[in-house]
């Protein structure tokens, strides 16, 4: 594992963390037997791969994968003797009226729901558009001085928002946690500059397109349940669209003796101030994801990839909607 060490905060980013949206989430179609057994099984083998970054919400389950995943932390913190200050449990609030009062007692609830002692980071899901970042930054300075939280960070964040949210701080807000991948390229006009120059971290979600740079899917094979289903990414005219990328990822893999997911992984996280949160349907999925965190792209390598995903023109929305209800 390779790891991101920051100025403003004493804990290590693995460069590979866990999403854990799939927990407790029935959108995902995984079941309680997922959330009984699999989920422990991911989390403890995730502490012994190195992974230090958990990533949550309070809308995940409606609360059930903060539970779940604080749950499974205990366990595994306990069983592989690894300390709770190597970690970093991140969370996020629905930004739903977010003023102070609000934003305190969403965090309070959700590190109750944890109970791992604290959040240490705790991030504003998405800027509101009527309530401004200093009513909002208020609750986060008392959540810290109360030691409920231990950084802030916001997801979803135009760079201009996340400076504001810093402004209205008063010290830096750690991370963004932004859509990012060989198909959702949008941080690199500015948000990946800001995070390598200001020592800030993106956080990338969806880093494998929800599973679409996997190669698993295609126009006859397209994913049954409901988080894919309703994805644009996934319509058949994509699913044909994908195909040359898909092609040159393959040969970028077969160079590394790698799968394409682990090759997209690895060309996320080539970037220094970003770390890659894929979730995991099993714990061979968690340990391929892992291990794309020792793979080095060599620049023809990245060009090539890079060049692949500019070319790759999805269908998306709003023209996308008619052809996923007529498939519904």
């Amino acid at each position: 594992m390779r790891y991101i060490e920051n100025a403003h905060t004493t804990r290590a980013y693995s460069k590979i963390g866990l999403g854990t949206w799939q927990f407790g989430s029935r959108e995902w179609g995984y079941g309680a037997d997922y959330d009984e057994r699999e989920a422990p099984r991911l989390v403890r083998r995730a502490v012994e791969l190195g992974v230090t970054v958990f990533d949550t919400a309070e809308l995940y389950g409606f609360g059930r994968s903060e539970r779940i995943l604080g749950d499974a932390l205990r366990a595994a913190l306990h069983e592989t003797g690894t300390a709770r200050e190597e970690l970093v449990v991140a969370s996020k609030m629905l930004p739903l009226l977010p003023v102070a009062p609000v934003v305190e007692q969403r965090a309070v609830a959700s590190a109750a729901r944890l109970d791992l002692g604290g959040i240490d980071l705790y991030q504003v899901a998405q800027a509101n558009p009527v309530v401004r970042d200093s009513v909002t930054m208020r609750g986060m300075v008392s959540l810290r001085r109360a030691g409920v939280i231990r950084d802030v960070g916001v997801s979803n964040y135009s760079l201009a928002r996340w400076r504001q949210a810093e402004t209205a701080l008063g010290a830096p807000v750690l991370t963004n946690q932004v859509q990012y991948s060989l198909v959702a390229r949008g941080p690199e006009r500015d948000l990946l500059p800001y995070a390598e120059g200001a020592d800030r971290i993106v956080l990338a979600y969806s880093p494998l397109g929800q599973g679409l740079l996997s190669g698993r899917y295609s126009p006859d094979r397209r994913p049954l349940n409901g988080a894919r289903a309703l994805n644009p990414l996934f319509l058949p005219e994509n699913l044909e669209r994908v195909r040359p990328l898909l092609g040159t990822l393959r040969e970028v893999a077969d160079a590394h003796d790698a799968t394409p997911s682990q090759i997209a992984l690895a060309w996320v996280i080539r970037h220094p101030a970003v770390v890659a949160i894929p979730g995991a349907a099993s714990v061979a999925q968690l340990e391929s994801n892992v291990a794309a965190a020792d793979i080095k792209l060599t620049d023809d390598e990245y060009t090539a990839l890079s060049d692949a995903a500019h070319r790759f023109t999805p269908l998306t929305w709003p023209g996308a909607l008619p052809r996923l209800l007529s498939r519904r």
